[in-house]
């Protein structure tokens, strides 16, 4: 087929419009204050706050930056869905029980909203920083122990010393473990932290400390002579840790390694003591992003965004925008936890589960060419094709075909769905996964064979098919069809899709508009036209091919899975799914 018989569709359809992007605290998230934050939402954040030591420092600090970065905090639980604080260490100077006071009664304000949060010992939070978690009583211990977090819906246990403590929230529908651990960890210390880890073991790990790397150059972290020995006792052997965060070194700087299950462990370090003011309690958050498959890197000073006014050296230090400040972490979270929480996947649903009133045709490829509607739409194969084990965990059934450019299907002559014009509407549903090397534009997934001049059409090329549901390049999807009620073709478009993933495509017609969707999300560019049935002219329909003229031309290069077609408008709620995607929720 040559392009130009495609350069009229090409240039149909609505342009995109721009989206105005509400980004973490812009004017318009900071507009939203309060609130609790959504523990099933798949985006959510973690607050850090490093070393806030010169602001607790005998006569010579200054409180008011950390009283307002946790009223900042609480006031955007809900707008940024802030599940979780965590403090690095050196939250005081001196290790006077003065400064603890009074950095005891900042926390205050956490601890009478019942927020979840972390904090551990820096090494200038104890008397004598030589000694190990063993240390025994001390002013820190008596403000900050266990029985501090006796209320927090966070906490849930303490080594015997009382300065370990892991905390469990609950975010993106499952749950997070923080292990905050004291800036010397004794061998009872690390003993307790790894019998913690084995009683969460499918749990993912966020590992806070004050000190494990420091900046190696250029922004990277290296390990300390502690940070190895904590690399080596903890962390290098436990797959669950994939994420530690610390203070003490500065500047910031962060690394990448790989642990013994040859996973990545994200490496950071943030400490701004030694800029203005003391950093002013600047904070870190974490956006986490699990549709992304990202964690976002934020920092930023609360106290300085909520001052009317600013000096000359404040307005530099508002946000911080380097590479070791402002960054993103890709990380593919399913597959990063599945060596210790392997994800469940649903049993292959009976075929009955997906027969929905109207349902005209079923057909789960991989496991035969017969309608399971019990209509009689079966199919015949014409070259070669091959069943996978290869699908889609939100399909029904757990088997595809694989069309490789030189195979397609077709359904027999007999086939009642040959003949159906879909008056009240339709929907065509297909699961489908397009190769790596994808290069086969314009090759069909659901044709017509006959044209559309076959049904009597003479608008735009009626010599393209009556109806085809095809992928152009990049993984586009078209939905070109000669409906009842006009002379020419009505065109849905998509977008590019990434390759070596499961889509799942809709084409859902309500009798009067249609609207394509790719994993329950409905297009931009569908037509406002009316555009009523399909025309027929009583041929067969292809499966994974695409023809002109009545010709054969592309077939398809890819799997499909499932496929079914009904003769009504399905909600995204009836779309075909698994029976655990349905109770779960998911598109």
């Amino acid at each position: 087929m040559t392009a130009s018989r495609r350069s009229f569709l090409l240039g149909t359809g609505a342009t995109a419009a721009a989206a105005a992007l509400v980004t973490p605290g812009s004017a318009a998230a900071d507009n939203v204050v309060g609130g609790r934050p959504d523990p099933e939402a798949r985006r959510f954040t973690l607050a850090v706050i490093p070393d806030t030591q010169y602001m607790f420092d005998l006569d010579r600090g200054d409180s008011a930056p950390l009283k307002a970065t946790l009223q900042y905090l609480i006031d955007r639980q809900r707008s940024e869905n802030i599940v979780f604080i965590s403090h690095l260490g050196d939250l005081v100077e001196n290790a006077r029980q003065s400064e603890i006071d009074d950095i005891s009664e900042r926390f205050e304000v956490l601890d009478r909203r019942r927020i979840g949060y972390s904090v551990l010992a820096g090494n200038h939070d104890v008397p004598d920083s030589r000694l190990d978690d063993q240390r025994g009583r001390t002013p820190y211990l008596d403000r900050f122990g266990p029985r501090r977090f006796r209320s927090s819906p966070t906490f849930r246990g303490a080594s015997a010393d009382g300065y370990n403590t892991f905390h469990v929230f609950r975010a993106a529908g499952k749950e997070w473990l923080v292990l905050a651990l004291d800036w010397r960890m004794s061998a009872k210390g690390f003993e307790w932290a790894r019998s913690v880890l084995k009683q969460h073991a499918k749990l993912p790990v966020i590992l806070t400390t004050h000190e494990l790397v420091y900046d190696g150059g250029d922004g990277t972290a290296a390990m300390s002579d502690y940070g190895r020995r904590l690399w080596n006792e903890l962390i290098k052997d436990n797959d669950q840790i994939f994420l530690t965060l610390n203070g003490h070194f500065w500047p910031p700087a962060r690394t990448t390694m790989r642990n013994t299950a040859g996973n990545d462990v994200h490496v950071h370090i943030a400490n701004y003591q030694d800029r203005y003011y003391g950093g002013g309690a600047m904070i870190r958050f974490y956006h986490f992003d699990l549709d992304r498959g990202v964690i976002d890197v934020r920092t930023l000073s609360p106290w300085l965004l909520g001052k009317k006014s600013l000096n000359p050296l404040e307005r530099k230090e508002t946000e911080l925008t380097g590479p070791a400040d402002r960054f993103s972490v890709p990380i593919d979270f399913e597959q990063r936890f599945a060596r210790f929480d392997p994800p469940v996947l649903p049993a292959p649903q009976p075929a009955r589960d997906v027969l929905v009133r109207g349902t005209v045709a079923y057909w789960r490829l991989g496991e035969g060419l017969k309608d399971l509607s019990g209509n009689g739409n079966d199919l015949r194969q014409t070259g070669t094709l091959t069943a996978s084990d290869d699908h889609s965990r939100l399909a029904p059934s757990h088997r595809s075909l694989y069309f490789g450019k030189d195979g397609y299907l077709s359904t027999v002559d007999s086939a009642p769905v040959n003949r159906e014009t879909f008056e009240r509407g339709y929907t065509i549903e297909v699961f489908l996964k397009l190769p790596e090397d994808f290069d086969h534009p314009w090759c069909g997934l659901f044709t017509k064979l006959a044209p559309g001049s076959a049904a009597g059409k003479t608008g735009d090329d009626p010599s393209e098919p009556i109806a085809t549901l095809n992928v152009a390049g990049g993984g586009q999807l078209q939905w070109a069809v000669f409906p009842r009620n006009l002379p020419g073709i009505s065109t849905n478009w998509g977008h590019e899709m990434d390759y070596e993933t499961w889509w799942h495509i809709a084409v859902v017609n309500d009798g009067v508009h249609t609207t394509l969707y790719v994993d329950g999300s409905p297009l931009l560019r569908n037509p406002s036209t009316p555009a009523r049935g399909i025309s027929t002219a009583g041929d067969p329909w292809l499966v994974g091919a695409y023809a002109y003229d009545k010709v054969v031309e592309k077939s398809l290069h890819g799997w499909i899975g499932d496929m079914r077609i009904v003769n009504r408008p399905l909600d995204r709620a009836e779309f075909m799914r698994s029976k655990a995607a349905r109770t779960a929720g998911t598109d």
